[in-house]
């Protein structure tokens, strides 16, 4: 690959599209472009992302090469969704009317082939309702066959073109010809019957497979539809109101009770209580007042307020939320790539096996071996189905990821899904995660050094901590504000990884850190403030010093309280055999402590954030399957080398990029939810996959005439239809089921 050259990639709806191989032949005619460097179809949510070199190729040509093989793409990538809907409810309804007409035209024809075959002129009476039944409301079939012909593929709509088509032919010179068969001592069958119940079943099956696959999207629906499409605008202390896509970063927005909040903002006059469990899975609404943040999509209680627009349109919080949900239930789980591969080459194996079929029963079959094998050919091409197998793992994973979304635990992708139930090691940090991420400066103790220099110390000790990126310094800084202090002119300020941070003051070098900044410097305590240190330690306190390179000036207490579901948490993972190690950049004594509170038997202190991506290295090493829970941010490099990785995330500071799952609420006691969801997910797509395919390797011998040697037996066509329609059906009613599971 060039280095110079731009990819682009795009993700866009396709029309069209009835069965896996259609979806294959989607995706090779696609990568077959030049300037295309990859293209991923998912079946189940009927769309297409596609990597491309924009100086070489456009979205208008992927358009024109899906329409001469039968298919369709919709360009528009804002509505693009919502017109692909507007599409496919018009199909359903068209295809709806389109099997109650075939149908009624059927019921005479079955009646009279299966009950009045005597009654004079039947056959022509069954040829002249059957002929429409295949060729006016069946017509898709053939045509889309024919597209596929042309340009070399095979999909579902061959199988039925030619099975059907084969089966009137033959029934039809029957019809005008008996004598060719009476001559040689043989009935003159017809099948019209089997070809009209044939596409009638096929049609059937489509409706109620699209009924079913709309209600896999279900979480997506529930989640657009949280948005309000008004909002009221306080302009000049007057409301009117406005379409909620005019609303621009800035605007004043006024919510009443009941209400549904438009957009993110920040509340700047009045308070309530807010329900946000549509977002982040908690049942109790919070209280917000002014200065507080408000997310598009939650649901106001009692109060009114007014509050300011921050993030609007794809901006906000729900809106990546949809995001996230959509590309994840449009990606592929690694299993579906071995299965699209199979769906790949199916048709043209099934046609090769028919005609096997046929070439069998003429050889060996008798008399009646041309018919006999004639009808077996027709069931294997009608009973074949790789729809079962298309739909088998995006179902699952659709369903499983909008499961995901409506408990606040966002997918990224499939793969994560996936690999979600093999997790026997997890690694937590401790700050943010077992703890509220909310540290507060519980004791100040000064030394003797300091005595007299105190007003002076204490600034340099706030300019210092100023300066630090790490959440302890903010405790001290919050903690100095609320005395007043200012800060003052330091240099040469220095931040040492995982230690603490330096700076010059007045020629002199002052540190503030941890216990090992000052193992660094050589430093010690005198016996009566080491004994106030490890009491301190005892009650899970993390001790900062603060000291020039050659006297220790003061000690910090800085408490971080423990979030209230932790231990649970804790105790549900190790019940489902996962081994929790505690991992932290705090000391022995605080890690200990905080340990001993939750439940946790393996920790590791003093830990620089380099070394958690090491530890994990070689837990995996080990043959373990390691999830990383993280704030997603300062453990990034850890979150990266995990197999799972999982964000703490609260309100619009969620860690969407970083990890695969994001837990919108931050409560450790989604993590074992989450957990269960992959394993329901896994278990669902192996039982799809296992009856997709046992369906085909039992349908397919016995619609060749197996059984027949031993005892006779030949599949009728018209059961072949149905069975082929109840395949794909039962796969997604399957996965459907995934809705209704608890993950408690």
């Amino acid at each position: 690959m060039a280095k110079n050259e731009h990819i682009e990639t795009i993700s866009l709806p396709v029309l069209g599209m009835t069965c896996a191989s259609c979806a294959s032949s989607v995706q090779s005619m696609l990568g077959a472009q030049p300037g295309v460097n990859h293209a991923e179809v998912n079946y189940a949510t009927q769309s297409v992302k596609v990597a491309y070199q924009p100086e070489l190729i456009q979205p208008e040509t992927f358009q024109k090469v899906l329409q001469d093989i039968g298919y369709d793409l919709i360009l528009d990538q804002v509505h693009g969704k919502e017109q692909q809907q507007a599409v496919q409810e018009d199909q359903y309804q068209a295809l709806k009317k389109r099997c109650i007409a075939a149908a009624i035209l059927t019921l005479p024809v079955v009646i009279i082939g299966m009950f009045l075959m005597d009654i004079p002129y039947a056959n022509p009476v069954m040829m002249v309702l059957t002929a429409p039944v295949l060729f006016i409301f069946g017509n898709s079939f053939f045509v889309n066959a024919w597209k596929q012909a042309k340009h070399g593929k095979a999909n579902m709509d061959t199988l039925v073109a030619l099975s059907t088509g084969i089966a009137f032919l033959f029934s039809v010179f029957n019809t005008f010809y008996p004598e060719f068969w009476l001559s040689r001592g043989l009935h003159p069958h017809v099948y019209f019957e089997a070809a009209a119940v044939v596409i009638v079943f096929i049609m059937l099956g489509k409706l109620l497979e699209e009924n079913a696959k709309s209600n896999t999207s279900g979480a997506i629906k529930k989640l657009i539809g949280l948005q309000p499409k008004t909002v009221h605008l306080v302009r000049d202390q007057v409301e009117q109101d406005v379409e909620v896509d005019t609303v621009v970063v800035g605007d004043l927005l006024a919510i009443r009770p009941g209400e549904k909040i438009p957009v993110d903002g920040v509340i700047t006059e009045g308070y309530s209580y807010i329900d946000e469990s549509m977002i982040t899975g908690e049942p109790v609404a919070v209280r917000k007042e002014k200065g507080a943040t408000v997310f598009a999509g939650t649901l106001n209680q009692k109060g009114s307020f007014k509050f300011t627009a921050s993030k609007v349109g794809k901006d906000t919080l729900l809106a990546q939320i949809i995001k996230l949900v959509e590309q994840a239930q449009g990606s592929k789980a690694p299993v579906q790539k071995l299965v699209d591969k199979v769906a790949g080459i199916f048709v043209p194996v099934v046609l090769l096996i028919s005609l096997v079929t046929l070439l069998i029963w003429i050889t060996f079959g008798g008399a009646d071996g041309f018919t006999h094998g004639l009808m077996a050919m027709v069931t294997v091409l009608v009973i074949a189905c790789p729809c079962a197998l298309g739909l088998a793992t995006p179902t699952a994973i659709m369903v499983g990821i909008g499961k995901g979304a409506e408990n606040g635990i966002l997918i990224k992708d499939a793969e994560a899904l996936e690999s979600g139930y093999q997790v026997n090691a997890m690694v937590v940090d401790k700050t943010g995660t077992l703890t509220e991420g909310k540290p507060e400066v519980t004791d100040f103790i000064w030394t003797e050094a300091a005595e007299g220099r105190q007003p002076e110390l204490i600034q340099v000790l706030f300019s210092l901590e100023q300066r630090s990126e790490h959440p302890l310094a903010t405790a001290v800084v919050r903690h100095l504000q609320n005395e007043v202090v200012s800060a003052i002119n330091i240099t040469d300020f220095d931040s040492l990884t995982g230690r603490g941070v330096k700076a010059n003051f007045k020629g002199e070098t002052f540190y503030a850190g941890s216990h090992r900044l000052l193992t660094e410097l050589d430093l010690s305590l005198s016996d009566s403030l080491h004994k106030q240190v490890e009491d301190l330690q005892e009650q899970a306190a993390t001790i900062i010093y603060f000291s020039t390179s050659t006297t220790v000036l003061a000690v910090l207490a800085i408490a971080d309280k423990l979030k209230e579901g932790s231990r649970t948490a804790i105790k549900a993972l190790q019940d489902l055999g996962i081994v929790v190690y505690m991992l932290t950049g705090d000391n022995e004594h605080t890690a200990r402590a905080v340990a001993l509170k939750t439940g946790i038997t393996q920790v590791r202190s003093e830990v620089l954030p380099a070394d958690k991506a090491l530890f994990i290295e070689q837990l995996q090493a080990e043959g373990k399957v390691v999830a990383m829970v993280g704030d997603g941010i300062n453990d990034s490099q850890a979150l990266a080398q995990a197999d799972l990785s999982v964000a703490m995330g609260k309100g619009s500071d969620i860690a969407i990029d970083v990890a695969k799952i994001t837990l919108i609420s931050s409560d450790l006691q989604q993590i074992p939810k989450a957990l269960r969801l992959s394993k329901l997910t896994v278990k669902t797509i192996r039982q799809n996959l296992f009856w997709a395919f046992i369906y085909n390797i039992i349908g397919i011998p016995l619609a060749a005439g197996l059984l027949y040697p031993f005892n006779g037996f030949l599949l009728n066509p018209m059961i072949a239809g149905a069975a082929m329609a109840l395949s794909s059906v039962s796969v997604v009613s399957n996965s459907l089921r995934l809705k209704f599971a608890k993950l408690n």
